[in-house]
């Protein structure tokens, strides 16, 4: 049974989210503002986060940040009643896997943790391998990438891309392809997700010359390595 972190501090909003969560077999543990999420975050495992943005003593963007903190490879969605821009690009920064717009159904945000959970569980290897691609090292289920004596650590998302684009290496990927595959769609959140990621990814390769991430627009990109 995966465990659920929702932060939502509309009472009668959070209380139906969570029954309807728990109906779906997902085990919920309920906080009603960001100080508490953060709190029960720290005294339990959890698979998976839910934010809403606007909250008391606590927004959620700052709780997402101090959650990455302690654990960058947790998957997290935000939740929020506001269409800005400001807000999407700063929750993408952070590395969401999802930004729903309430209001929405609550199926959908069942549908998209269970596509979350399925692409983060889909790729990684076991704990053993350790990939070497070009000067690095990259170890998946640790959520690393070394050069040298330096460390990378990785969340969850960059650890799953990063192993995508190791197993399609030197060959071009379709945009559609990758957002399907490891976004789950190719929406215009996703899309934009997906550039600020690879974004970060050739600034984590930047040491090695030989390691590329070529992008051709509105077509795709290549992962080169020797």
């Amino acid at each position: 049974m995966k465990h659920i972190l929702l932060a939502e501090d509309d009472f009668d909003f959070g209380s139906i989210l969570k029954q309807y969560l728990e109906l779906h077999d997902y085990k919920v543990t309920w906080a009603t503002n960001g100080k508490e999420a953060l709190d029960k975050f720290g005294e339990n495992h959890f698979d998976i986060c839910v934010f809403d943005v606007m909250m008391p003593k606590m927004d959620g963007f700052t709780l997402a940040e101090k959650v990455i903190n302690i654990k960058p490879e947790i998957p997290f969605i935000f939740l929020t009643a506001k269409k800005m821009k400001e807000d999407r690009i700063r929750g993408l920064k952070l590395g969401a896997d999802d930004y729903i717009v309430k209001p929405f159904e609550a199926d959908i945000l069942v549908l998209r943790l269970q596509n979350i959970l399925k692409r983060t569980g889909k790729f990684l290897p076991s704990k053993k391998d350790i990939i070497t691609i070009g000067q690095y090292s990259f170890e998946p289920e640790n959520h690393q990438l070394k050069f040298g004596k330096e460390s990378q650590r990785l969340t969850e998302k960059e650890a799953i891309l990063i192993q995508y684009l190791w197993e399609h290496k030197n060959n071009m990927i379709k945009r559609e392809d990758l957002l399907s595959d490891v976004w789950g769609n190719d929406d215009f959140f996703s899309g934009r997700s997906m550039d600020v990621f690879i974004s970060r990814l050739r600034k984590y390769f930047k040491q090695d010359q030989s390691i590329t991430i070529e992008s051709v627009r509105g077509v795709g990109l290549t992962f080169k390595t020797e």
